[in-house]
């Protein structure tokens, strides 16, 4: 069989990978029935569907035939390291590591620096967009979880908290 989009054939494969990957996992909790699910129910169904979604997209990537065959292209390296850096500094900012002695910076901090990091993978960013979505991230995220949600957890820094 030939394949006719590699794109749809390798994205396919992703979703029936994952899919099977929760679906196996769920099996280790209580799944339950429809009518009083229990904690594995819901990542077992996800999983399910996934696999089916990613079933039926690599069966039409080897029967849709595609303009060009939608080849995929060379790995961006630049956005695939700025993007996971982010959410690495993200959750070192959130919650420090005691073991090299960093504290925690807090949430606002976090977003700020998440932002900033991840926006740079962009070819054209600037500056001042930036700060502004990182502005409105941090005041959404403040609203929802600390005073909707009521979660705790560091907003500033120690330093300045006290």
């Amino acid at each position: 069989m030939n394949i006719k989009s590699q794109k749809d054939f390798f994205s396919g494969l992703m979703f029936m990978g994952v899919g099977v990957a929760f679906a196996w996992g769920a099996t280790t909790y209580s799944v339950g029935t429809g009518a009083r699910m229990g904690p594995g129910y819901f990542p077992l169904m996800l999983g399910v569907l996934m696999a089916i979604l990613g079933a039926v997209i690599t069966f039409n990537s080897l029967v849709i035939e595609r303009d060009g065959g939608d080849k995929i292209g060379k790995l961006a390296y630049k956005p695939l390291i700025f993007v996971i850096g982010a959410n690495l500094l993200f959750g070192v900012c959130l919650g420090g590591l005691p073991a090299f002695k960093i504290p925690a910076l807090g949430m606002v901090v976090g977003i700020y620096v998440l932002t900033f990091v991840a926006s740079m993978a962009e070819a054209g960013w600037r500056f001042k967009s930036t700060f502004f979505l990182a502005t409105a991230l941090a005041l959404i995220s403040y609203v929802a979880f600390v005073r909707i949600l009521k979660l705790q957890f560091p907003v500033w820094p120690a330093f300045i908290t006290g």
